[in-house]
C-alpha cells in the first residue's frame, strides 16, 4: 500500500500511523515516521548499528525494516533514548567537522 507510493505529505504519514495493519517490510520513510525521526536520521542509526535493515543491502540501495521490529523499538524507551543520544553525537561530529574545514577557508582570506 505504501511501498510503492513516496510519503512526501503529512496526510500521507498520518495514514500510514492509521493503517489497521502495516506492510511486513517498511522504507526508510516509513519506518522513520514509525519511530518519530527524520528520514535522514534512518543512515545514522544504520552507521551506530542502533537499526539494522533486511538482508544485506549495498550502500546505495533502498533498506527495508520489519516492521515487527520497527514497532518493538518504538516501545523500547532505552532504545529511543540511545538513538536520540546516538543522533545528537552524530549531527555534533558532523557540524564541527564541517565547521573545522570551512576555518582555514576564511583564515587564509
Amino acid at each position: 500500500m505504501f511501498a510503492a507510493k513516496r510519503i512526501s505529505s503529512f496526510q500521507d504519514a498520518l495514514a500510514l500511523l492509521n493503517c489497521r495493519r502495516l506492510p511486513a517490510r517498511l522504507s526508510s520513510t516509513e519506518t522513520a515516521i514509525l519511530l518519530g525521526f527524520q528520514e535522514h536520521d534512518i543512515t545514522a542509526l544504520i552507521g551506530a548499528r542502533l537499526l539494522s535493515p533486511l538482508g544485506k543491502p549495498v550502500a546505495n540501495a533502498p533498506k527495508y525494516f520489519a516492521a515487527v521490529d520497527v514497532l518493538e523499538l518504538a516501545q523500547n524507551r532505552e532504545w529511543l533514548s540511545q538513538a536520540t543520544k546516538a543522533l545528537s553525537k552524530f549531527w555534533n561530529d558532523k557540524n564541527r567537522r564541517k565547521k573545522l574545514a570551512t576555518v582555514p577557508d576564511s583564515a587564509a582570506a
